[in-house]
């Protein structure tokens, strides 16, 4: 069942506090702080995405494929975690849209907002620890992608089609409603068993 990351139920104690090892996942505050971010990235992932499509014009061609395989993403049937999973669904898409824009950062020109969304990643990385860069290599492998029909190199090498991309995906940016979130420690354990589990 995706519904349930594996061996869950023995990481949480008898009072519904999330454990890792021997000790806490995370000190109380630094969940509370993290459950906050994620919160705030979920909302904004509308945002976000309209962000990154405004922006490809402005990338240099190494850094543009890394943008559209960001944003294809988004329109993958089957993706890390499925949207419609509660507290979790699309919160793989906010960090596969941070994950992009730094891999996109690193390879060429940017505009200044996808270095602000990749400023991000370094939340991510201390999150998913050693899972990190499963994470990275994963995103950097969605520029083979095809979503719609349509593979990032067709994005990325013919005008009409990025514009009609772009369109889609404001589109996508506009309809989008955040889901709910239940800000507690459990949901962060979930998220990072999720990942484990699901990452190739």
């Amino acid at each position: 069942d995706v519904t349930k990351p594996p061996k869950i139920a023995a990481l949480i104690d008898r009072e519904g506090r999330a454990v890792y090892g021997r000790g806490s996942m995370t000190e109380p505050n630094e969940d509370l702080r993290t459950l906050d971010l994620f919160g705030d990235w979920l909302r904004s992932l509308g945002t976000s995405a309209s962000t990154m499509a405004q922006a490809l014009d402005a990338a240099s061609p190494e850094s543009k494929p890394y943008l559209v395989g960001g944003l294809n993403y988004i329109f993958k049937s089957l993706d890390l975690i499925p949207d419609g999973i509660d507290d979790l669904g699309y919160l793989d898409d906010a960090f596969v849209v941070r994950v992009a824009s730094s891999l996109a950062s690193r390879a060429g020109d940017v505009p200044a907002s996808i270095q602000t969304l990749a400023e991000g990643t370094s939340e991510i990385e201390t999150f998913l620890k050693n899972d990190y860069a499963r994470l990275e290599r994963y995103v950097t492998g969605l520029t083979e992608s095809v979503a719609r029909q349509r593979s990032v190199q067709d994005i990325c090498g013919d005008a009409a089609t990025q514009t009609e991309f772009v369109r889609e995906i404001e589109d996508w940016a506009k309809a989008y409603t955040s889901p709910t979130f239940t800000k507690e420690p459990r949901v962060l354990l979930k998220l990072r068993s999720f990942l484990s589990a699901k990452l190739p």
